[in-house]
């Protein structure tokens, strides 16, 4: 077994990874993605589990960004985390990560399309998409690293309607990085 499982939620986002990678696609959404790389990571034996390289799109929460992001954190942005903690219910919500490059991403299992709502995740975060943070808690409660790269392939507004058209540049851009960095 390979030392890194790169983990995508759509096939389209993993199409240029190179065969020399163990690739995991998760489907799109926190459940399925949570669900199939704790499956995936039971594979491998305890102490000798793979880095975990989330690779994926994103929206871009501003308009000055664009390309490649490490995200430094990741939120769980769409659970009442206020409310259940005010009730004496203690929710894990963020994770850190060491190797990032400063930006926060927002996971949630809404599709962003609408300013309105991108306006107010910007807030918090600088990108959102539908996995990151269930792939990165998977990986903790499993005993695995995980590093989270996204490439930007709209602006979670109108234009993320066009995020089938996009997503083969992405991917493009995340295999070259894979091939750079691994």
């Amino acid at each position: 077994m390979n030392e890194i499982l790169v983990v995508s939620a759509t096939e389209s986002e993993a199409r240029h990874v190179p065969e020399r990678f163990d690739v995991l696609i998760t489907g799109i959404g926190k459940v399925t993605a949570a669900v199939a790389v704790t499956a995936a990571l039971g594979r491998y034996p305890e102490g000798r589990r793979p880095l975990v390289v989330n690779i994926g799109t994103a929206g871009a929460l501003r308009s000055t960004h664009g390309g490649l992001y490490f995200p430094s954190t990741v939120i769980n942005h769409d659970i009442s985390s206020e409310v259940l903690r005010s009730l004496g219910h203690p929710v894990g919500d963020t994770l850190a990560f060491e190797d990032g490059d400063g930006t926060t991403l927002a996971t949630g299992d809404s599709f962003v399309s609408d300013a309105e709502v991108r306006d107010a995740l910007a807030v918090r975060a600088d990108l959102v998409d539908m996995e990151g943070f269930a792939v990165a808690s998977a990986a903790v409660h499993m005993g695995a690293r995980c590093r989270l790269v996204k490439h930007v392939s709209d602006h979670a507004d109108e234009t993320a309607m066009d995020w089938p058209q996009q997503i083969d540049h992405s991917a493009r851009m995340l295999a070259e990085w894979l091939v750079r960095t691994y």
